[in-house]
């Protein structure tokens, strides 16, 4: 499998990694839209939400907690902080291999995109 994000959380590309784990792997996205932006990827591949089964339910919530624990650890939680999950070309999904973007750091506009 040529992924980049695979090819990440085993190891074969090196990057900034903010956390890993058996299951999660988080590391800085190099074309950050926030001073603090960080993706957060399973270890395993799954292309997109649309493709997440209702047994990976637990996946997708440790994905929102490693985040959280994150934004404790580097000191943004309680200022506040945005998670988004992008599916498909449509929704702004450039790498399929589920993916959530942690952005913090600056004031968040609304509506996004």
């Amino acid at each position: 499998m040529n992924c980049v994000f695979c090819r990440i959380a085993s190891g074969e590309i090196k990057t900034d990694l903010v956390h890993a784990d058996d299951e999660i792997v988080a590391f800085r996205d190099l074309n950050p839209q926030a001073p603090t932006h960080l993706l957060v990827i399973p270890r395993r591949h799954v292309a997109t939400t649309n493709d997440l089964s209702p047994e990976d339910a637990p996946l997708v919530g440790r994905l929102a907690l490693v985040a959280r624990d994150i934004a404790r650890r580097l000191g943004f939680a309680d200022a506040g902080y945005r998670l988004v999950l992008n599916c498909n070309a449509d929704g702004g999904q450039s790498v399929l291999h589920v993916h959530m973007h942690l952005l913090a750091g600056r004031q968040m506009a609304w509506p996004p995109g």
